[in-house]
């Protein structure tokens, strides 16, 4: 299928899902959104890891300023666009790896920590520009932000606007890992490799459980907790990883 403001591919398992307006750093338009949620919610069944990335020197200078229908209507674009391409980001049936290859502002931050897994060029940086042109940050980025670094932290970048490099990003815990810029490209495709040769099932559990964990007192998430590895515990992949364990062998998962 084409599409005009992403790049989609899919090698062994791993999709790459590049944002893909290099001229405006990749700044998100309503198509791009559009592009955006309709690859994400409709992967092919052989898909295991998404990869999402940017094209040129920046990952997403975050909303396309010149789009005026967004501008005169910020609480419906939000509802209506923003919200679907979250979601799918944070439901997409396979790990979603943000590999943040250089700036990420605004809406374009949040849509990278969105990810399960944000690794980052140490030349990246992530920058809460909403106060710059006197509006708050969005785009799950008041949700995300504060859970991931503690409520001072979130203020200062909320408030200051300031740019937080991506090894300072890496120190706070606000992502996985910032790579020298020379290793990024290998460290992201190895990542990825290990996450679609992985058990997928395992995978999206573990992300449904440290969502919820916020939301949840201990005994809520220990019957959350006994509920999914239940599930786990049927799966074909739990009775793989135990032969190969005894077998004394890697295990071959097939994400089932």
């Amino acid at each position: 299928m084409h599409h005009d403001t992403i790049l989609f591919s899919i090698e062994d398992g791993v999709a790459t899902l590049t944002l893909n307006r290099p001229a405006v750093m990749n700044a998100l338009n309503r198509q791009m959104r559009q592009e955006m949620t309709q690859v994400l919610t409709s992967l092919p069944p052989e898909v295991r890891c998404v990869v999402m990335t940017g094209a040129g020197r920046g990952f997403c200078s975050g909303q396309d300023l010149t789009d005026a229908s967004a501008a005169a209507d910020l609480e419906g674009t939000l509802r209506d666009e923003y919200e679907p391409m979250l979601q799918a980001v944070r439901q997409c049936r396979a790990p979603v790896i943000a590999a943040v290859n250089g700036v990420a502002a605004g809406a374009g931050a949040n849509l990278a920590l969105a990810a399960d897994v944000v690794i980052a060029t140490e030349s990246a940086s992530f920058i809460q520009a909403f106060t710059r042109i006197g509006l708050i940050p969005d785009a799950g980025g008041t949700w995300i932000i504060p859970r991931a670094v503690g409520a001072a932290r979130a203020m200062g970048m909320m408030l200051f606007a300031q740019p937080v490099s991506a090894r300072q990003a890496a120190d706070w815990g606000l992502i996985w890992q910032a790579l020298p810029d020379a290793e990024f490209v290998e460290g992201v495709a190895a990542s990825a490799r290990a996450l679609a040769e992985g058990p997928t099932g395992a995978y999206l559990a573990i992300r449904e459980a440290v969502t919820a964990s916020f939301e949840h007192d201990m005994p809520a998430q220990l019957a959350l907790e006994a509920r999914l590895q239940g599930q786990a515990g049927r799966s074909a992949d739990f009775g793989e990883g135990v032969s190969a364990f005894l077998q004394k062998r890697p295990p071959v998962f097939s994400g089932r």
